[in-house]
């Protein structure tokens, strides 16, 4: 999902390289007749960018998911979600 998500901003001329985006993914794992399975996954992505750039992350962030391999092969049997915050970048 990261790697989609940080595609489509590239593709719109929002650099997400070089550790500019990154993510922390968490998992909630229940247990069904003895057997564990995971249930949601929550991609939480930090993108440095500039704040003017924030209606083009927050438009590109409401369509990827249908554009990225793995949501499309597993949301139908897990719950995936995705948030991002925006930070500044560092002043020069």
């Amino acid at each position: 999902m990261l790697g989609t998500f940080g595609g489509a901003l590239e593709a719109r001329h929002i650099d997400a390289s070089n550790g500019k985006l990154v993510a922390e993914v968490t998992g909630e794992v229940e247990t069904e007749e003895g057997v564990l399975v995971i249930r949601r996954i929550h991609v939480a992505m930090r993108l440095v960018a500039p704040e003017q750039s924030r209606d083009v992350v927050e438009r590109v962030h409401g369509i990827y998911a249908m554009r990225c391999p793995l949501y499309r092969t597993l949301h139908n049997a897990i719950q995936l979600t995705s948030s991002y915050t925006l930070s500044p970048p560092p002043s020069a």
